[in-house]
């Protein structure tokens, strides 16, 4: 899956659409995954992605916790499974 190529359109489908940028801004990950349309991306890819696009658009990311806006589903399950053998 060749990922700049993502990143290039999303990049090009943001800065036609000053609100989608706002959006962005506000949650990167819901946004880029809603962008995104027959890409399957894994936690990985799609963090790679987001970085690449707020670079592109010189959005500071420092705020967000990506791993946990990406995962952030999938860890709280575990760590109620760990819970459960008090691990």
């Amino acid at each position: 899956m060749d990922l700049q190529k993502i990143i290039a359109e999303l990049v090009s489908k943001l800065n036609l659409d000053t609100s989608l940028i706002e959006k962005f801004t506000k949650d990167p990950v819901a946004t880029v995954k809603g962008l995104l349309t027959g890409d399957a991306l894994n936690p990985s890819q799609l963090i790679e992605v987001v970085k690449g696009v707020a670079a592109k658009l010189n959005i500071d990311l420092s705020s967000f916790n990506l791993e946990e806006l990406v995962g952030g589903d999938a860890k709280g399950i575990l760590d109620k499974i760990k819970a459960l053998f008090g691990k």
